[in-house]
């Protein structure tokens, strides 16, 4: 990383009481600082460019439900400035490189990132350090953000597609902080007030659950330097207590909506995070609905013309996952497509699927893996979430190996594991009950 300055005489010190480096390749590093944050870093020689992130292991599912949207609040406030700069200050810091930063929250992290070209990865550093541990959380600034979060909202509930995937969710873990919304919700946002927005800054944004990882032009020693004494001062926290959804999912939902189209999801408890089939669940999920050459995409679109959008996806959590598919349709073709996707789905289940297949879905995640690299946020992302999620970080050669021992058989037990369960149905349109 370009231009350190006076971080190379803080390095030794560093070196003498932060956790053994262990290089996870040549390029990677991952250590330890004293206050029991994890730093992970990936060297991209020839790269023009600094991404860093932190990922803090907190999100929509570890709130009460007094303070549900409360990691989303805070992605909002973290921006909006600290004791000594403004937001304006802020965005014009990164705005002067030609960069970006960003942020989003999840049912099990929230994350906040930068990415600047190369000269600029000091500044970077800092400045995100800066908004984690010092946000100003002004009582003016959460007012404001307050009704901005209210209309972003608003939105959502006039998104048929977000409403949609809201209400699977609910209906895949009912009465469980997965199935709700990590936005939060009109009445907790209303009520939610500056101090118990601090007060859960405070107990959460801890070393024990936070994560920096940074990709492109970095040197890992300088960043531990600059990151010497972060968010050293109080404990050092404890990671959320979390127990696993076990109510029934909830078979079928309609929700009246007036609009042209019909939305459908469908879903199905899953794999979790660490689950040894993982690997074997994304190539499965390519055939089923992962790309343009999947079995869902090529009859409901390209061979019926049943839809413009129709896709699978999977989730997965420290102790639960999904797997789901969308379509959107006109109300006069959902019982088609549901008859499809239903059918799709049985002779996964009844026959696995052909050599062909799984070839074609391996040579696919291999490309998009290998294309991910040409970009240091991708990186800078990649180790972020692996970290954070389980402790590790894979090199991509590794990550190619795991994917390219799955065979036919396996992919087929995995199919039966996750596609023989309850399946959950979501019908968003124009109607009060499922169209036959």
């Amino acid at each position: 990383m370009a231009s350190v300055g006076p971080v190379a005489t803080a390095t030794d010190a560093v070196a003498a009481v932060v956790e053994p480096t262990r290089p996870t390749t040549a390029l990677i590093e991952r250590s330890t600082l004293p206050s029991g944050v994890r730093v992970v870093t990936e060297r991209m020689p020839g790269a023009r460019s600094v991404a860093v992130g932190a990922y803090v292991g907190v999100g929509g599912r570890d709130e009460s439900e007094a303070v549900a949207g409360a990691s989303h609040f805070l992605e909002h406030l973290l921006f909006k400035g600290t004791p000594t700069r403004s937001a304006r200050e802020l965005a014009e810091a990164i705005d002067a490189t030609g960069g970006e930063m960003n942020a989003y929250t999840a049912r099990e992290h929230t994350s906040f990132y930068a990415r600047v070209p190369a000269n600029h990865g000091t500044m970077a550093v800092l400045t995100l350090a800066e908004v984690l541990a010092e946000p100003a959380l002004r009582a003016e600034e959460v007012e404001a953000e307050r009704e901005v979060i209210l209309e972003e909202l608003a939105a959502a509930e006039d998104s048929p597609e977000d409403v949609a995937h809201m209400r699977l969710a609910e209906a895949l873990f009912p009465e469980h902080p997965l199935g709700r919304e990590v936005l939060g919700n009109e009445a907790s946002i209303d009520a939610m007030s500056r101090d118990d927005i601090a007060a859960f800054h405070t107990e959460w944004y801890r070393p024990t659950n936070l994560v920096i990882a940074a990709a492109g032009a970095v040197d890992h020693v300088a960043i531990l330097g600059l990151l010497d004494g972060f968010l050293g001062a109080g404990p050092g926290g404890v990671a959320p207590v979390r127990s696993a959804p076990v109510g029934a999912p909830t078979p079928e939902v309609v929700v009246r909506h007036p609009i042209e189209q019909a939305h459908l999801t469908f879903g199905w408890r899953s794999l979790d995070q660490d689950d040894p089939d993982r690997w074997t669940l994304a190539l499965a999920n390519y055939v089923l609905g992962g790309g343009t050459a999947s079995r869902l995409f090529q009859e409901v679109r390209e061979e019926r013309g049943l839809a413009y959008t129709v896709y699978s996806s999977v989730s997965q959590h420290v102790d639960a996952g999904s797997l789901t598919v969308y379509a959107a349709t006109s109300p006069s073709k959902v019982a088609e497509v549901v008859s499809i996707v239903d059918r799709i789905v049985a002779d996964l289940v009844a026959r696995g699927i052909s050599a062909a297949e799984r070839d074609l879905a391996l040579s696919y995640l291999e490309g998009s893996i290998e294309l991910a690299q040409e970009d240091s946020g991708a990186r800078m992302a990649r180790l972020g979430r692996n970290e954070q999620a389980h402790g590790e970080v894979l090199s991509v050669d590794e990550h190619l190996a795991r994917l390219r021992a799955v065979t036919v058989d396996d992919v087929a037990r995995v199919l039966c594991r996750v596609l023989d369960g309850q399946r959950s149905l979501v019908a968003v349109g124009p109607f009060d009950a499922l169209p036959t």
